[in-house]
This record gives structure tokens, sequence and C-alpha cells, in this order.
């Protein structure tokens, strides 16, 4: 995961942050960037296909998260998270999302996202849906 500027991602969504994502500390809680990764990446396929994804017969599990945290986010304010695919496979996504807030130069927080794709009550891997891997391939390197 890279530190880069949000002029090198293919992607964004904007998301507001809350009264409530602040902690005694004075500064967003650390689990609350795993929520906004998941609200940037899920918003942002909402926003691009023009589908609401929940409505799918295959659905994206997360597999895996992690987070390098660099420096604070603060409440009130905007985050703007920039998205790019690390790996675009047959049944799985790997994300790569920055945070950022203020200076768009450098990121509050990188991390890293996989969707397992899965249908069905069993939640059997499946294929990518054609939807969302339209979307998702301009942002695979």
């Amino acid at each position: 995961m890279s530190a880069e500027a949000l002029s090198t991602y293919g992607a964004r969504y904007s998301i507001t942050t809350r009264w409530e994502d602040e902690d005694v500390y004075g500064h967003v809680n650390n689990v609350v960037y795993y929520s906004f990764f998941d609200t940037a990446v899920n918003g942002w396929l909402i926003e691009a296909t023009g589908t609401d994804i929940r409505r799918l017969e295959q659905y994206g599990i997360v597999a895996e998260t992690s987070c390098r945290f660099l420096r604070e986010l603060r409440f009130p304010g905007t985050v703007e998270a920039g998205l790019r695919v690390e790996k675009l496979g047959r049944s799985s996504v790997v994300y790569e999302i920055a945070l950022f807030q203020g200076d768009l130069e450098s990121p509050a927080a990188v991390g890293r996202f996989v969707h397992v794709y899965v249908s069905g009550p069993e939640r059997t891997p499946t294929p990518v849906p054609d939807v969302i891997r339209s979307v998702l391939a301009p942002l695979t390197p």
C-alpha cells in the first residue's frame, strides 16, 4: 500500500464525518476508518454502476481488510476516499483505498479491502458480476 496523492486514484467517494465518529481523544476512532473503507467501496459501486448492488444475485463479502494509519481524521469535515483496484480476479477484487482530509497530497490512512463475490445462502464463490466488473476494469492496472 502506497501513500500517494488523491489525484493518483482512479475513483473518488466523499464521506462526511459525524459527531459520533470522534472518540474521547478528539479524533476519528480507528474502527471508523474501516467503516469508511466499506462505505467508499459500496457507495462508489452503487454510483458507478447505477445499480442497487444489494439487489444483485451475487454479492461481495469482505474477506480481508487492513489499514495503515498515517494521521488523524477529525469532525467536522469531509473525507475524500481515493479508490483503485490492485487485482481483479474471477471472483474477487482487491482494492486500495486512501482517506484524505484537508491536504489532498497526503492521505490520513491507506487501506486494503478484499471483496469475494458469492451467491445463495451457502455463499458459494461466484464470478464478479458483469455490471461490477465493467466499472472496476478501468481502475485496474
